[in-house]
């Protein structure tokens, strides 16, 4: 037996018993371990610890057999628990964590990735009622892209967070018809249309085709947290070699019966496809009939808020032009990494490869330097890092899949402090923008002609850059560290970081990363780039869709919020318009996202269409006529005091400084109650409750699409955004005189001073004093 000495018995004090082989004073080789409850172990030890193959049974009749190391459960190995779960598959000190198969004691089946403990990965769940989940999860959550199919025949394909749908996917109901649309947080939530069953262009063929398609790009991920195994982290043996050398073995037995958690992920199921087929082909059908035929061409376009129907228009779909057939085949998704037809073929990959490898090795390189105070000498375009990353690798770089590139990273401990002030660590920096996951890409490049890349989760935007806009950068910075060292509330974009790349000889890239202001935790519905002009700041609505960033002209709204937070919204703007004026920098917006939040009095569900929008009808709340009088803050939305244990306070890329004050709450810090769905944390640009009062004319009115209410309960996200455009007069009039199309109004608009001013004016108009 190795360095073993032979075997023998030795009987504890506290009745504890080993039979097996020693080195020294410690369990080794086999052996056999009784502790006085009754738990056994048997199998290989190496040093006191239990390391090998054996198996250990509770006196509840639990057990486990498989593979040890140091005492945990560690390699592959099946435990059977008292309540009769079996999980068979990977573990990782004592915690499932790799692939595995569980079955849990109502019958349900998971089968797929497990990470510390809970599903995490790619997997699929089966209920016992017949219900099928394959798709993504993560945290023991559905979330991801995934397909659930119930016991009578529904489907859903598309994608989830925490184990509700979310995002952009299609519904097929058994009977045969789909909904194509978008849901936030199990809720349909914006733009969808309805096909019903037999229609022309949702042929059986198609569809299989359509799906087809759909299940070779699924990658997997899953549901409703699974309840970690509460086996210890310190091992068995740890205790055991503990209680040995103290003369006295006390290896007591771990009740583990909570491994077999038994969640009813099927009520989950349940509660996710409830009401769904409710409303599915509620409204719209044609006056005289009463059901779909097989041989209709007839398609319900619809708008959902927050799960409540407000829009609805019955269309023939033979007049419908092609692009409106297909909308949501996911076209407004960001498409993934391949970018192929961005830049100029396979190009587009290695900018992409460069930046996440750049990224990674100058954040890195430059953390590790001693913290100090930012000096002069860290500002300009000198002060910057510069690397040659060969396809090969270095000594100082890996190998990888790009070309050869030379690498630039201006003003590193300048941003690095910006990243500290900010509050982002640097790790989930890295991780966010350099993580396998990669970067997405917009699918179109702006106005400008630059081209944006978008972490994979969301949280960062990286803008291409021209070489005057980076000279701006560079010439601003030092003064924008100093602004933001003053106000940490600051609207303006955060900037975390420049780079250039050149792939082998050829012209250099120049990129920017910011701060996502519209990663939120709620669904942003309307966007807009607001200047304060109405010359060409309109959108052609056939151009219109969810994604689309509206202008000034295409803003019908009015915005009424708390006195506290409107004058803090004022406060900063002026300060942060007077900053960029100091600088000369003109042509900046207001980026504005709009989250709609449904009115908990609408009937929409219960009423026909036409009924809803009736000009004699006045809606009240609780007594309260909401007609003819704002409700500020409003009635669906709830200012409370800010309670830091009960909201996420975890600094983020569109996060700001500190909490706001509002008035309605005795100027206290003020969090956002959202009645149904959470409490939201208030600070300047983030989670700002308001009312929106609709302007609509009355020649606007489409009998066909009705406008149902024109008060809503909005939650707004905003900040200052294109700050890179300096003033230069000398150049305007160049281009005045050169295209004729300038006239002086133009141009003596484009003085900074004016524009700003232009500016506020532009703020006092879309949030007007409440009356």
């Amino acid at each position: 037996m190795g360095n073993a000495e032979r075997e023998c018995q030795k009987i504890f004090s506290n009745g504890d018993a080993y039979l097996g082989y020693f080195k020294g004073m410690l369990p080794h080789e086999k052996g056999k371990y009784t502790w006085s409850d009754g738990t056994v172990y048997e199998g290989d030890w190496e040093a006191g610890k239990m390391t090998g193959k054996g198996n250990i049974i509770w006196l509840s009749q639990a057990k486990y057999e498989g593979e040890f190391s140091g005492g945990y459960f560690h390699g592959f190995g099946t435990y059977i628990g008292s309540d009769g779960s079996v999980y068979k598959g990977s573990w990782k000190m004592n915690i499932q964590h790799g692939i595995g198969r569980k079955q849990y004691p109502n019958s349900d089946v998971y089968d797929g990735c497990w990470r510390e403990g809970v599903r995490d990965g790619s997997g699929t769940y089966a209920w016992n009622s017949g219900n099928r989940y394959i798709g993504n999860w993560k945290k023991g959550n559905m979330s991801g892209r995934g397909v659930m199919k119930w016991f009578n025949g529904d489907v859903f394909d598309g994608f989830w967070l925490n184990g509700l749908r979310h995002g952009t996917g299609f519904y097929r109901f058994s009977d045969g018809s789909y909904y194509f649309g978008t849901w936030t947080k199990g809720l349909k939530d914006g733009p969808g249309t309805l096909y019903p069953s037999g229609s022309m262009h949702m042929s059986k063929r198609n569809l299989e085709e359509h799906e087809c398609k759909r299940k070779k790009q699924l990658s997997y991920n899953f549901s409703k947290e699974s309840g970690k195994s509460v086996i210890p982290k310190r091992s068995l043996s740890e205790k055991f070699s503990s209680s040995f050398m103290r003369g006295s073995i006390r290896l007591s037995r771990k009740n583990t019966t909570s491994l077999g958690d038994g969640d009813h992920h099927s009520n989950s199921a349940r509660e996710n496809l409830s009401h769904e087929r409710s409303c599915a082909i509620s409204h719209g059908i044609p006056d005289g009939q009463t059901e779909w035929t097989d041989d209709m061409t007839v398609a319900c376009e619809r708008e959902y808020i927050q799960g409540v129907l407000i829009k609805e228009r019955v269309r023939n779909m033979s007049k419908l032009s092609r692009k409106s057939i297909h909308q949501f085949k996911f076209s407004n998704e960001v498409r993934n990494s391949s970018c192929m037809d961005i830049f100029d073929g396979q190009r587009s990959n290695y900018l992409m490869l460069g930046l996440q490898l750049g990224i990674r090795y100058t954040v890195g390189e430059i953390t590790l330097v001693p913290m100090r105070e930012v000096r002069s000498c860290d500002f300009g375009e000198q002060a910057r890092i510069k690397m040659y990353f060969p396809r090969k690798g270095s000594q100082l770089t890996p190998t990888h899949h790009s070309m050869d590139f030379y690498w630039k990273d201006y003003c590193p401990m300048v941003f690095r402090k910006l990243r500290e002030l900010f509050k982002l660590d640097a790790a989930d920096y890295m991780m966010s923008i350099c993580g396998g996951d990669g970067l997405k890409v917009l699918s179109s490049p702006g106005k400008s002609g630059s081209f944006f890349y978008i972490s994979h989760d969301d949280k960062f935007v990286i803008k291409t850059l021209k070489t005057h806009e980076l000279k701006v950068l560079l010439k601003m910075l030092p003064h924008y560290y100093d602004h933001v060292q003053a106000h940490d509330n600051t609207l303006i974009t955060k900037f975390f970081g420049v780079h250039s790349i050149a792939l082998g000889h050829r012209k250099k890239e120049h990129f920017v990363v910011t701060g996502n202001i519209f990663c939120t935790e709620l669904r942003i519905h309307r966007r807009y780039d607001l200047k304060g002009s109405s010359h060409g700041r309109f959108t052609h609505k056939d151009d219109i869709d969810e994604s689309t960033t509206l202008k000034d002209l295409d803003l019908k709204y009015e915005f009424y919020m708390d006195r506290s937070l409107r004058e803090s919204l004022f406060s900063q703007l002026s300060l942060d318009s007077a900053f960029l004026e100091s600088l000369q920098i003109i042509d900046y917006s207001l980026l504005l996202g709009l989250h709609f939040r449904a009115p908990e009095h609408l009937k929409s569900l219960l009423e026909p269409p036409h009924s809803l929008h009736n000009p004699e009808r006045t809606t009240s709340v609780d007594g309260v006529i909401s007609e003819g009088e704002l409700l500020i803050p409003p009635k669906g939305l709830l200012l409370v005091t800010h309670e830091p244990t009960s909201v996420n306070t975890t600094p983020g890329p569109h996060i700001r400084g500190s909490s706001l004050k509002a008035y309605s709450i005795g100027n206290k810090e003020a969090d956002l109650l959202l009645p149904g769905t959470g409490r939201l944390r208030v600070q300047l640009g983030v989670n700002m409750p308001a009312q929106a009062t609709h302007k609509l004319a009355h020649d606007e009115t489409d009998t066909s699409e009705v406008e149902l209410f024109e008060v809503y309960d909005v939650i707004l996200y905003l900040g200052v955004i294109d700050v890179l455009q300096e003033y230069n007069l000398k150049k305007k009039m160049e281009c005045a005189f050169k295209s004729l199309k300038f006239d002086p109004i133009t141009i003596s608009a484009a003085e900074p001073k004016i524009y700003s001013k232009r500016f506020l004016s532009l703020i006092e108009r879309i949030f007007p004093l409440h009356p």
